[in-house]
């Protein structure tokens, strides 16, 4: 009996077949959705994908909907193989299962146990530089790279013509009147609904590669740290979704970003950048995930017991006055993405400055962001943003006052909080956290010089006092 290839909601794009002939489970399941708290964008986004991709296939596919996989498994009552799942849970499951194959991971282009190999070399101190730089010569890759040139001064980048547009069908009205009625029944979901903004098919996730590599690779480096805004102009590629869903995959998409450096379409501090973030980032990520056993735990190398405070939870911006903050939290809220440097700078900053569970942090970022997955969010919260995994892939805390926030985008100007107090009514929330979180973690801080130089500058006992007293009293009430 010829086998299905069971097809997980992230592993939709073409490259997780191996020919025409494959007959393709793909399984829907409510319980998904019923477990966490997931943005409602995401769910759309999610739900879409698997249905478009069953349509494509037609009669090659068959989608079941049911309470478990396992459920839908034993209904289909054949011999079933399924490409390596992108998480930890799925693969202990999958194991369970009598008679299901597990083949090699796809939608990414380095190996595990050439990851591995290098890993243990390293003793413990790994750093995507390192790993990129070995990566580039494992895998030949820093032949066909442009050669590096100085970056560009930061500006506002000019207009570019807009992305092919999303225009939703009838399978995503179906979505939202699914997930209407299941929100009626009492499965919530955090953020606002919206059309679909982010691909849900390859050729919509291929349309948009495109664009990107035509119109926004040339200026891709200009604006490179800055905070962006919610249309992704000063921030990242927009396509992070589409490559986390598995509709595309990093292989070409490097290969045709170094086409365009060699040919010129592009300059190499852009093609740098891109293949800098598929190639380096997002398979050092990946890789982690998968080289610690269980996972990035948190081992309360810093000072960080406390539970996210409702209002984020609920990605409530209305009630900050903080613009950055504010603008942040409704980006999420509305489109379910911000640009990764708003990720670390805004969000995972203010919550390592008051001492978040990093464990909930990750947890929120997977569930609010459309390109939230575990293998992501475990290594970039809990070990990078909140330093969580003791030092074990970053070297620093990213910790900021809102005078970095200040030069880093454009939303101090209009703000009720001015970015140099610390104290009183106009202390920003970011200026007087950095200055809490760094007298109350001062012992494991000691050996960061960055962080023990602005220590020292803060030493007054009476305005530490003061300071710790001040966001004592604010607690986690919005700023």
């Amino acid at each position: 009996m010829a086998r299905w290839r069971w097809l997980l909601a992230d592993q939709l794009g073409p490259h997780f077949l191996d020919d025409d002939t494959h007959r393709v489970l793909l399984v829907e399941t409510r319980a998904l959705f019923a477990r966490r708290r997931l943005h409602r964008q995401k769910a759309h986004l999610i739900l879409s994908a698997l249905r478009h991709r069953a349509a494509e296939l037609g009669d090659r596919a068959r989608l079941v909907r049911a309470d478990t996989f396992r459920e839908a498994l034993t209904a289909l009552g054949a011999p079933v193989e399924m490409v390596h799942p992108p998480s930890r849970a799925a693969l202990a499951f999958a194991r369970t299962v009598d008679g299901l194959d597990v083949l090699p991971p796809r939608g990414f282009v380095t190996d595990r146990a050439d990851f591995a190999a290098w890993a243990d070399r390293r003793r413990g101190r790994l750093r995507m530089t390192d790993f990129y730089r070995y990566a580039l010569d494992r895998y030949d890759l820093r032949a066909h790279l442009p050669p590096p040139t100085r970056r560009p001064p930061r500006r506002t980048p000019v207009d570019v013509p807009p992305p092919p547009a999303i225009v939703e069908d009838d399978i995503d009205a179906q979505v939202r009147r699914d997930l209407d009625r299941w929100q009626a029944e009492g499965i919530r979901f955090v953020g606002r609904d919206g059309p679909r903004r982010y691909p849900a098919t390859h050729a919509e996730a291929r349309a948009r590669l495109v664009h990107f590599l035509e119109h926004r690779l040339p200026g891709y480096a200009e604006t490179d740290g800055r905070l962006g805004d919610r249309t992704g102009r000063n921030g990242d590629s927009l396509l992070s979704s589409s490559f986390n869903l598995g509709l595309l995959d990093p292989a070409p998409a490097i290969r045709a970003a170094l086409h365009a450096g060699r040919n010129g379409a592009a300059p190499a501090a852009g093609v740098h950048r891109f293949v800098r973030g598929l190639f380096g980032w997002r398979e050092f990520l990946w890789q982690l995930y998968w080289y610690f056993e269980p996972r990035f735990r948190g081992a309360g190398w810093l000072a960080a017991n406390q539970p996210l405070p409702e209002w984020f939870d609920r990605l409530d911006a209305d009630a900050v006055d903080a613009r950055c903050l504010a603008d942040a939290l409704a980006g999420v809220r509305d489109t379910g993405w911000v640009d990764r440097t708003t990720r670390l700078t805004v969000l995972g900053n203010y919550g390592l400055q008051r001492g978040w569970r990093p464990a909930e942090l990750a947890d929120w970022f997977r569930r609010s962001f459309v390109d939230g997955t575990d293998w992501v969010m475990n290594a970039t919260v809990i070990g990078m943003s909140q330093y969580a995994d003791l030092a074990r892939i970053d070297t620093h805390p990213w910790a900021f006052d809102g005078t970095h926030l200040d030069r880093i985008g454009d939303h101090c100007g209009g703000c009720r909080y001015v970015p140099k107090e610390a104290l009183g009514d106009p202390a920003c929330p970011y200026t007087a956290g950095f200055e809490a979180f760094l007298h109350r973690n001062r012992e494991r801080l000691a050996a960061d010089p960055r962080l023990a130089a602005e220590l020292a500058e803060r030493a007054d006992p009476a305005r530490r006092d003061a300071v710790l007293a001040q966001e004592e009293r604010r607690g986690a009430t919005a700023p």
